[in-house]
C-alpha cells in the first residue's frame, strides 16, 4: 500500500517537472519565433530641408502606419546635404521652438543606419520601401545597400543578422518582366486626376518639374507625360525635369507651339521643397514660372509634393504589400 503511495508521488513529481519545463521551454520557443517575426519598415526618401514640405513625408508614414499596425516604421532620408542641415538643427533653439513638431528629424538618419539601429533591437524582417519617383540613382544605390547586406553570412544560421531584408519598388516601378513597370505608371496616373480637375477649372494647361537625373535615363518622364495625356486628352499636359530629357527648354518649346493662355505648374516631386520653391516657383529670371511667362503664358504654381496626396502616398502602401506577399513574408 505505501509502496502505491510512493509510485504515485514519485509520478506526480515527475509529472509536474516535466509540465514546468515543457512550459518553459515553449515560451522560449514563442519568445524567440516572436523576435523572428519583428517587422519593420524604413520609408527611404530622399528628404527635404524645408519645414512646411515634410508634410508630404510624414503623410506617407500615416498612410503606412495605418495600413501595418503591427509594424515599426521609421523614415530615413538618403541625401547626405540635407541630412546634415537637419543634424545643425539639433542645435538651433530658435527652430526648435518655431517647429516642435519636426524635433525627430534632426536625428534622421541613412537607411543603412537605420536599418542596423532595427536589427541591433531585435527586428529581423525589415522591408526598405523607396519614397523615390522612378528607378535612378538613389534607387540604385538605395538596392546596392540592401543587395550587399543580404549577402552576410555566419558560421551559426541563427546569427545571420536578417530574416528578410527587403527592397520595395519606386512609384512608377523598375525594369523587369514582374512587376510590369507600364502598370505602375498606369496606377500612378489615376491619382493625379485632382490635378487634372484643377487645370480643367482654370481653363489651362497642366505642366509638371520633376528631378530626373543626369546619369540615368529619364525617359520615363516622357513615357509617363504620354500616359497622362491618354489618360485625360482634354487637358494639354506636359512633363519636363531639372536635369536630363525632357528639360524646361523643351517643355518651354513645345508651350510656344501649343500657346496656352494659362498654365497651372506643379511638382512632380514627392516634397515641394527647394526645387519647387525655387527652381519651379521662383522669380528668378531662369525660374520655369519665369520662363514660361515670358511666353505671355499666365502661370499658376501649386506647391504641393506628391506625397502629400493620399492616393500617391499608397502607391507605396502597395508596394510594400506586393514584395511583402512576394516573399512570404506576413504583416
Amino acid at each position: 500500500m505505501c509502496g502505491g503511495w510512493l509510485t504515485r508521488g514519485l509520478f506526480t513529481a515527475m509529472l509536474a517537472c516535466w509540465t514546468v519545463w515543457a512550459v518553459s521551454a515553449g515560451e522560449k520557443k514563442m519568445d524567440k519565433k516572436k523576435g523572428m517575426e519583428k517587422t519593420a519598415i524604413v520609408l527611404a526618401s530622399f528628404g527635404t530641408t524645408y519645414p512646411k514640405a515634410i508634410k508630404a513625408i510624414t503623410n506617407i508614414e500615416s498612410r503606412v502606419k495605418k495600413a501595418f499596425p503591427g509594424a515599426e516604421v521609421r523614415i530615413a532620408f538618403t541625401s547626405n546635404i540635407i541630412r546634415k542641415i537637419w543634424m545643425k538643427r539639433a542645435s538651433d533653439a530658435k527652430f526648435l521652438a518655431e517647429y516642435p513638431g519636426l524635433k525627430r528629424f534632426v536625428t534622421v538618419k541613412t537607411p543603412l543606419a537605420t536599418i542596423a539601429d532595427l536589427q541591433n533591437e531585435g527586428y529581423k524582417n525589415i522591408i526598405v520601401q523607396p519614397t523615390h519617383i522612378y528607378a535612378g540613382e538613389e534607387f540604385s544605390d538605395t538596392r546596392t545597400m540592401v543587395a550587399a547586406l543580404n549577402m552576410i553570412k555566419t558560421i551559426k544560421p541563427r546569427f545571420t543578422p536578417f530574416h528578410k531584408l527587403l527592397l520595395g519598388r519606386p512609384a512608377l516601378g523598375k525594369p523587369g518582366i514582374s512587376p510590369d513597370y507600364h502598370e505602375d505608371i498606369a496606377k500612378a496616373v489615376k491619382t493625379l486626376a485632382g490635378d487634372v480637375d484643377m487645370a480643367r477649372k482654370e481653363n489651362a494647361s497642366l505642366v509638371y518639374m520633376g528631378h530626373g537625373n543626369e546619369y540615368y535615363s529619364t525617359g520615363i518622364y516622357a513615357e509617363f507625360e504620354k500616359a497622362m495625356r491618354k489618360a485625360y486628352p482634354d487637358v494639354k499636359i506636359y512633363v519636363g525635369t531639372v536635369e536630363g530629357y525632357p528639360s524646361l527648354g523643351d517643355v518651354v518649346e513645345r508651350l510656344k507651339h501649343a500657346k496656352p493662355a494659362r498654365v497651372l505648374l506643379k511638382p512632380m516631386m514627392i516634397v515641394a521643397g527647394d526645387h519647387a520653391n525655387n527652381d519651379m516657383a521662383g522669380d528668378e529670371p531662369d525660374s520655369w514660372k519665369s520662363e514660361i511667362e515670358k511666353l505671355g503664358v499666365k502661370v499658376f504654381p501649386k506647391l504641393e509634393g506628391l506625397g502629400e496626396n493620399d492616393q500617391w502616398a499608397d502607391i507605396f502602401v502597395e508596394h510594400i504589400k506586393d514584395v511583402a506577399g512576394k516573399n512570404g513574408l506576413k504583416l
